[in-house]
């Protein structure tokens, strides 16, 4: 049974910051990208961050890049998502995927997602 646990989010003010947890189980993911992606209420879904379980190769979307960071401990299967610099616009329900396409913003395994408010 595979799961994708996330935790971390809230309501921070703007310029603050945040961090988000994800904890997988249930698959081995060690030939894995994970990642985080994001959906505002009436937007289309958005890849932020990804990172090479094999090496932590990490990439980001232009909107988060220079704020967001995506790193991860090996051995807990966890990977976290530290968003600093927060803005109204990243708003929105958080998700941890398995990214299934490389390079690109596709997931097979998704977690329930943690609701992130920037007010």
């Amino acid at each position: 049974h595979v799961q994708l646990v996330e935790s971390g989010g809230g309501s921070v003010q703007a310029g603050g910051s945040l961090r988000l947890s994800c904890t997988a189980s249930g698959l081995t993911f060690d030939d894995s990208e994970m990642g985080w992606f994001r959906q505002a209420p009436g937007e289309e879904r958005e890849g932020v961050a990804a990172i090479w379980r094999q090496g932590g190769t990490t990439r980001y979307a232009d909107s988060v890049n220079g704020r967001f960071t995506i790193s991860q401990d090996y051995a807990l299967n966890t990977v976290y998502l530290q968003m600093d610099s927060l803005k109204l616009e990243d708003s929105a329900m958080y998700s941890c995927v398995r990214v299934s396409a490389p390079d690109g913003w596709m997931g097979d395994y998704w977690g329930q997602g943690t609701q992130v408010t920037v007010s």
